[in-house]
């Protein structure tokens, strides 16, 4: 089924590179950039697999754009290798540019205990939610490559004439590709709070990341993600929201926290946000 990017090693074990192409891009024609979850699951890619660890947590700074034909450039430094965790940081920069920063933990223990106390909301499985998509409706880019279902709340393609809502959206969402959810798959859906932010504000609006964090509980191969994202507040243009990630099974795959810039689409000036 091959793999939602093409991230390649290089002689160095610790630099690798991930050609922008254009289905891993967002944003209005003539200034379409890579998806920021890419750049942090691109992160997390490189980092297991220069440390053979996994990821534990993964924290992204978002910096500048990266345009689609560019070449980005990512760097693992691993300033703390322990016998169980590894602590790293990826630079991702084109030429002298710095892109992201993705800071990480890594590692695992031999534990046999394993629980959870976040539940999974009760909603219609995703062949009974009907399907929404990105508001733009572009042809191409990274939301094409998902398939997205409404469990609850208000998506950002449906008009917005309620009022203030109550933050709240779930969504059922999946590769069209055929990709499981990994901890790669898994960043760059966490990437998609600003999806809640109209239906909170009640106006067409969505948001630019400035870093998002995702923290991975039992990582359960599936097709179907269930996100149940919840917009905390919004105050002097910024939003904060977070997500809880589940399996079908109700599985608590990860939780993700986001802060965002608010773009509200009304703007001319806004055209480039998500």
């Amino acid at each position: 089924m091959g793999t939602l990017f093409d991230l390649n090693p290089t002689h160095n074990p610790h630099r690798w590179y991930l050609p922008v192409t254009e289905d891993l891009c967002v944003g209005a024609a003539g200034r379409r950039f890579m998806f920021g979850g890419v750049g942090l699951a691109a992160a997390i890619s490189a980092m297991e697999r220069t440390c053979g660890r996994p990821v534990i947590w993964a924290t992204a700074h978002y910096l500048s754009f990266a345009r689609p034909g560019s070449i980005v450039d990512l760097d693992v430094w691993v300033p703390v290798a322990g016998r169980l965790t590894s602590q790293a940081t990826v630079i991702e920069h084109i030429d002298d540019r710095k892109i992201i920063t993705v800071h990480a933990a890594l590692g695992s223990r031999d534990d046999q205990l394993s629980d959870q106390w976040v539940t999974m909301p009760d909603v219609p499985a995703p062949d009974a939610c009907s399907p929404f998509q990105h508001w733009r409706n572009e042809p191409q880019g990274l939301n094409r490559q998902f398939e997205m279902r409404l469990a609850a709340g208000i998506p950002n393609d449906r008009p917005f004439q309620h009022g203030r809502g109550n933050g709240r959206l779930i969504f059922w969402v999946r590769s069209r590709g055929g990709h499981v959810a990994d901890s790669q798959l898994l960043a760059v859906i966490a990437d998609f709070v600003a999806s809640a932010i109209a239906g909170a504000i009640g106006r067409n609006a969505g948001g630019n990341s400035l870093d998002n964090t995702i923290r991975y509980a039992r990582l359960e191969p599936s097709e179907w993600v269930l996100c149940d994202v919840q917009i905390e507040s919004v105050h002097a243009g910024i939003v904060h929201g977070v997500m809880h990630l589940f399996a079908p099974s109700g599985t608590l795959l990860g939780t993700a926290s986001q802060s965002l810039i608010l773009r509200l689409h009304d703007s001319a000036a806004d055209g480039a946000a998500l």
